[in-house]
């Protein structure tokens, strides 16, 4: 799972029904860039051979298979995420991986303290009840077990959301888009992201912001990109005429931003990381 598109003052309007399997296999293609900050996350896990690794919000398991190269031979990467089309890709990724369907708010289906490292890529913006999901995280982490996670950022928008915004508003279309149109669901800054590891009982809470440059090649590659990974959600509020006009609107801005390198469009991130105590 990864980056959204829902104001976070209107999370009744995020559906896990959305997804289809040309959109899971969408994502599987496009999400690169999820993958690509994935590797941060990870390198900061410092995660070695042998070790158990819960991957909640595994997606099709592109990050899940890299970690389970790493834990090679004798560890184990479990992945969990709430959408089945996706899990079914991830399951035929690495043996070392195994896949099933859950949610960050769930994780009865693991014992007490019997992971070594948890970790949320692309995800944390989309669980609601993130204290709850913080409990649950440390319940099955060993003692002095590490975790990881990015979430958007709440005081940074995407370029690609602002663009979006502002091509919905330009059309007239802010209302009937408010609920699925922009923004990502969920959304914690630097701080209140710190804050609730602590709360959640981890020590040596670390929180460090980032800022990525994607390639964008035109407006298609964008919107594949943000309704994938938004498994559907994105801009679905409006209908087939409506969004057509969003997309000839959102193409000339990006058009616009077109220079001798292409289009390169700023995502921000903020990560954290933390030890059991």
């Amino acid at each position: 799972m990864s980056q959204a598109v829902a104001s976070s003052e209107n999370p009744r309007n995020i559906s896990l029904q959305l997804d289809s399997p040309e959109l899971a296999s969408t994502y599987e293609e496009v999400s690169v860039r999820q993958f690509n900050h994935g590797k941060v996350l990870i390198a900061s896990l410092g995660i070695r051979s042998g070790e158990r690794v819960l991957d909640i919000g595994c997606g099709t398991g592109r990050l899940g298979d890299y970690v389970a190269n790493i834990v090679a031979p004798d560890g184990l990467v479990h992945g969990i995420d709430p959408l089945p089309l996706r899990i079914d890709i991830a399951d035929k990724k690495h043996p070392l991986f195994e896949a099933s369907v859950g949610r960050a708010e769930d994780l009865s289906a693991f014992a007490d303290a019997s992971f070594d490292v948890v970790y949320l890529n692309s995800v944390f913006h989309w669980v609601p009840d993130k204290p709850k999901a913080l409990r649950e995280i440390a319940r099955v982490l060993k003692p002095g077990g590490r975790f990881g996670v990015n979430s958007a950022d709440e005081e940074r928008p995407h370029q690609t959301a602002t663009l979006v915004r502002d091509a919905v508003r330009e059309e007239g279309l802010t209302e009937a888009a408010a609920a699925s149109g922009f923004g990502t669901n969920y959304r914690v800054s630097g701080a209140q992201l710190g804050q609730l590891l602590k709360d959640a009982g981890f020590d040596a809470v670390a929180v460090d912001p980032h800022t990525f440059v994607d390639d964008v090649t035109g407006v298609d590659d964008l919107i594949a990109w943000s309704t994938s990974s938004s498994f559907g959600n994105f801009l679905s509020d409006l209908d087939a005429s409506q969004r057509a006009r969003v997309r000839t609107r959102l193409a000339q801005k990006l058009e616009d931003l077109r220079g001798p390198d292409g289009i390169k469009l700023k995502r921000h991130l903020v990560f954290a990381t933390g030890n059991k105590r």
